[in-house]
Formats: C-alpha cells, structure tokens, sequence
C-alpha cells in the first residue's frame, strides 16, 4: 500500500501508512526475525560484535527499536571485485541498525 500511494502520488497517505508500519509491534518483531534468523548475513557482526542472540535478546532489541536512536557506525570491509585485481569497500551495519 504505500508503494502503491507514492505511485500515485499520494505523498500524505504514504506517510502516513509509514509512520504506521513503524509503531507496529508486529512489524518490528517481523523485523529482528529477518535480521537474526531468516537473513543471509545473520553471522556477519558489526562494529559492535554481535552475531548470534538469543530470544530473550531478540525481545530487547524490539523493544529499543521503539525509541529512537543513532545509528552506530558501519564496519569497513574491502572485498574483491569478480575478475579484477580491485576491491571495493562494504559496510557492515549493526544488528539493530539492519532491524
């Protein structure tokens, strides 16, 4: 639905239906779900260490994603670039900054 509002061009409502999204509980559990169980780079850490949690940390970290907060800084890796010599740099971000 909001995709389908900005199409539009309904801008307020897209908003609106954001801001929803965001004071969801169950969108937010949906989120640390994806990040620490169903994605791919659920082990890669970030500049905080963390990979694994377990449940009860699960909870907590839905719980600090109602507040608001500053985003921690990214973790610089340089990976190669297929079929060349070069490395290009990837950011690594945090657990909580990924949910």
């Amino acid at each position: 639905r909001i995709y389908q509002a900005a199409q539009s061009g309904q801008d307020a409502k897209a908003r609106r239906l954001q801001r929803l999204l965001l004071k969801s509980y169950y969108a937010r559990l949906l989120a640390v779900r994806r990040v620490t169980q169903d994605n791919q780079g659920k082990k890669t850490a970030g500049v905080d260490g963390m990979i694994a949690i377990s449940p009860k940390q699960r909870f907590e970290l839905v719980e600090e994603i109602k507040r608001n907060f500053k985003a921690k800084p990214l973790r610089r890796v340089w990976i190669p670039k297929p079929g060349r010599d070069e490395k290009r740099p990837l950011g690594i971000p945090t657990i909580r900054d990924r949910a």
